[in-house]
């Protein structure tokens, strides 16, 4: 039973939960399901030990289908040091990860966005594991609820006519020797099947996403990920790469229903 307590004109319960308890319940599901089994034993640097990336995402998301997060990283990939991959987790959310991308020294830059879904208040973090095995994490907490299971909009139709079309686009001026930035959508579903097909409706569509991607620049890889139902409709994606001339970027991709993409965008100092 709680203890009450007076003081002037305030009533303050002794075990009232504290402020944080949502940010403690999201660390407690990383240390206890998350962390041991996909990083074992290994060390996970974080905090202000750290200066290799940074999470940027709302602390409050006005949709949560689509919250927007960034992965802002602090060096260059040179050949000598780079991050080979960031795992990016959301420790609610019934399948945690969202994906796991790689990174080469082609990337010049392992910098990264997209739009996620975050089903309960949460932690989102990214884990960077370096060329010489170490790991680096940062996190950022998100107020948001409800979005694997989410009734899906009515736009979902066109995406499964439109399943696997793709658009790419460089943004700003290409710039050759440099990291140069690339936007790239890919229209699917990416139905998560624990949302009915309508509001009321208990039909349940199995979950059908896409699962991987790759990346090539003139035959060299820029980036590899392997995706979760996490990763929200018509999967957007922005990320790095480095032409040293003119050439042709190619993706390819594969959803769980073995449904193989592919499209291919010229890159040229005109474009």
């Amino acid at each position: 039973m709680a203890t009450l307590f007076f003081s002037f004109s305030t009533l303050v319960f002794a075990d009232v939960a504290p402020a944080d308890y949502r940010q403690q319940l999201s660390d407690k599901v990383w240390e206890e399901n998350i962390r041991v089994p996909n990083f074992q034993d290994r060390e996970i640097i974080e905090g202000a030990a750290q200066d290799i990336l940074e999470i940027k995402a709302p602390y409050t998301a006005e949709d949560a289908t689509i919250v927007p997060v960034s992965i802002h990283t602090k060096i260059p990939q040179s050949p000598d040091k780079y991050i080979q991959k960031i795992h990016i987790y959301i420790d609610k959310n019934p399948v945690p990860l969202v994906g796991i991308f790689e990174f080469t020294p082609h990337s010049g830059s392992a910098d990264l966005a997209m739009r996620i879904r975050v089903d309960d208040f949460s932690y989102v973090r990214a884990i960077a594991e370096m060329n010489d095995g170490k790991l680096y994490m940062t996190k950022s907490f998100v107020r948001a609820k409800g979005a694997c299971s989410a009734p899906p909009p009515a736009s979902m139709e066109e995406s499964q006519k439109l399943l696997g079309k793709m658009k790419m686009n460089t943004v700003g001026e290409l710039v050759l020797g440099k990291p140069n930035l690339m936007q790239l959508m890919i229209r699917h579903p990416n139905i998560t099947g624990l949302a009915p097909l309508k509001v009321g409706s208990h039909v349940r569509p199995p979950a059908h996403f896409v699962k991987e991607i790759t990346v090539d620049y003139n035959g060299e890889m820029v980036m590899k990920a392997q995706l979760t139902f996490s990763v929200s409709m018509d999967p957007a994606f922005r990320f790095f790469f480095v032409p040293e001339k003119e050439g042709v970027m190619t993706v390819k991709g594969v959803d769980t229903q073995e449904n193989h993409f592919s499209s291919t965008y010229k890159v040229t100092l005109s474009s």
